[in-house]
């Protein structure tokens, strides 16, 4: 009598109970820590690798590989070339984080695989919002430890406020179409998703404020004319939230104005980057070496002497990389935009929540490119990553059957 024939379980039948608790790890990871990420990260890699061996996932999936190939090469010509040559190719170690397209591709082998990791994202949601709430609400003022460290701008779990602000952008950018599909699940997830735009708010951070609002724009833009209703009181009742904190509208009227001396220090940020591309514009000065050039071109206005990247995203490459690094970069997001873009197309009105999941997608990583043209969120490793958690999940849909049925 074979093993299994006996009722025993074998490594091949735990594959997937393995997959389970490795996506709630990563989910937690995500959220949280950057270490169980990664390790996370690395523990699904594994997974992928054993599950096609025992046949149990399709054949592995690989998209974006041209453009994510082209630029992660001319990441290491740049850096080859750069004047500080090992530097440089130590912290361009980032392109790894990339891999987590790949990975999860292919792990999330099932629709609605997709649909429930990201249901768990929602959840998440909820809770980090919370804690960053309570952060802020109990910020006792003085120096303290642990959660309440570094309080008076929301930051939950993560080490600063600006992480915060991108991840919270790209999650509520991202789940506002599905939240307008879950039927009665809203009423445990849609408290959650209004908590997360008053974390967002507490933030300050107004760079992840215009991103939020360019990804609501594309989410609502692609809802159909029910969603597009529900979707509008969700906004209304958040906007409602946020007239209510004085410090938040204060924070509003800064933006766009020469008056704030945050906005004038990245003006001459842009300036000094623009002057940096001109003098090196085939393969940049190298990744990790702004630090190194920007003292000697900061201009008067500048209020910082020295910073090692330029808070903006698209300034940030072409000077690091050249004008070649930008195209490549650029490729990524075209071809996520063209494919992603397709699978939103070829999907039945009837399946409502995998529509709903590929045009989050679609908003999170529109809310994440204006979000970078205020933050080197490129560089945020947290920021990062889960931008390209949310930007696989159409590639989960693609060529597969889709539901016959809305599923609310």
């Amino acid at each position: 009598m074979s093993v299994a024939a006996a009722g025993v379980a074998t490594p091949v039948d735990r594959l997937p109970v393995a997959r389970t608790v490795l996506l709630g790890a990563l989910v937690f990871g995500l959220l949280a820590s950057i270490s169980v990420t990664q390790i996370a990260l690395g523990a699904l890699a594994a997974w992928v690798v054993l599950a096609r061996r025992a046949a149990l996932i399709p054949p592995l999936r690989a998209p974006l590989l041209g453009p994510i190939v082209a630029f992660a090469a001319w990441t290491v010509v740049a850096a080859l070339v750069s004047a500080r040559p090992l530097e440089s190719l130590v912290s361009a170690k980032g392109l790894l984080n990339l891999g987590a397209m790949f990975v999860l591709a292919n792990v999330l082998s099932e629709p609605q695989l997709a649909r429930r990791f990201a249901t768990w994202l929602l959840a998440g949601l909820g809770v980090v919002a919370l804690v960053g709430l309570v952060q802020v609400a109990a910020c006792p003022g003085v120096d303290a430890t642990g959660v309440l460290r570094k309080c008076t701008r929301a930051r939950a779990f993560y080490s600063i406020y600006m992480t915060l602000g991108g991840v919270l952008m790209l999650l509520l950018a991202s789940t506002l179409p599905r939240l307008v599909c879950l039927g009665r699940d809203v009423a445990w997830l849609g408290p959650g998703w209004l908590l997360g735009v008053v974390a967002l708010a507490l933030t300050y951070v107004r760079g992840a404020w215009i991103g939020f609002a360019a990804g609501v724009l594309v989410a609502v833009a692609g809802l159909g004319r029910r969603g597009l209703a529900a979707a509008l009181v969700l906004v209304v009742l958040a906007g409602a939230l946020l007239l209510g904190l004085p410090a938040v509208r204060d924070r509003l009227r800064t933006i766009g104005t020469l008056a704030d001396a945050t906005t004038r220090d990245r003006v001459a940020m842009l300036d000094a980057g623009g002057r940096l591309a001109k003098a090196h514009p085939l393969t940049g000065v190298g990744p990790g070496q702004v630090k190194h050039v920007y003292p000697s071109v900061a201009t008067q206005e500048a209020l910082r002497r020295s910073t090692s990247h330029l808070h903006n995203t698209p300034m940030q490459i072409v000077v690091e990389r050249g004008v070649i690094g930008l195209a490549a970069w650029l490729w990524i997001f075209v071809a996520f935009f063209v494919r992603g873009t397709a699978v939103l197309r070829a999907l039945p009105a009837a399946a409502a929540d995998d529509r709903a999941l590929v045009l989050g997608s679609l908003a999170a990583c529109v809310a994440f490119l204006v979000g970078g043209l205020f933050e080197y969120n490129f560089g945020d490793t947290e920021v990062l990553l889960m931008a390209v958690a949310l930007m696989a999940l159409p590639f989960t849909l693609a060529g597969r059957p889709a539901p016959t049925a809305a599923r609310s």
